[in-house]
């Protein structure tokens, strides 16, 4: 069972660490226009996530995982491909350029 909760804890971190350079990456106007919070909360929240999922990975316990998994799902299933389709200047459809 230890060992299924160890893989749960480092996919949850890194899917956090991926959430976390993506909000990164993205610029704060992305954010302001297709009116999804501003970076610097998503920034927040997704650092929080990747540090409780880092501490989980290495403790082996992890009681504030789930939190932390649901504000990267939030950020990667919602947020992320708003504020990308946002960006513009390319020519791209819901599969890839055109």
């Amino acid at each position: 069972m230890y060992l299924i909760w160890m893989a749960v804890y480092t996919a949850t971190f890194v899917a956090s660490l991926y959430a976390l350079i993506e909000a990164l990456r993205t610029p704060a106007s992305a954010f302001e226009i297709m009116d999804k919070q501003n970076k610097r909360l998503w920034v927040i929240l997704t650092g929080a996530a990747t540090g409780v999922s880092l501490l989980a990975v290495l403790t082996g316990t992890g009681f504030l995982v789930i939190m932390g998994l649901v504000a990267t799902l939030i950020f990667l299933l919602d947020v992320r491909p708003a504020v990308k389709g946002s960006q513009g200047g390319r020519n791209n459809g819901p599969y890839g350029p055109w």
